[in-house]
């Protein structure tokens, strides 16, 4: 685990909310990682 923890719902949800909001209305085909960075 990259960041040494879990990832919390609400950071999950973040990105979620982010992917459904108009500013990700230019994002197609894509697989957002949440995962703490690598």
């Amino acid at each position: 685990i990259p960041m040494k923890r879990a990832g919390t719902p609400d950071e999950i949800a973040a990105g979620v909310l982010w992917l459904l909001s108009s500013e990700a209305s230019y994002v197609t085909g894509t697989i957002l990682e949440i995962g703490g960075g690598r």
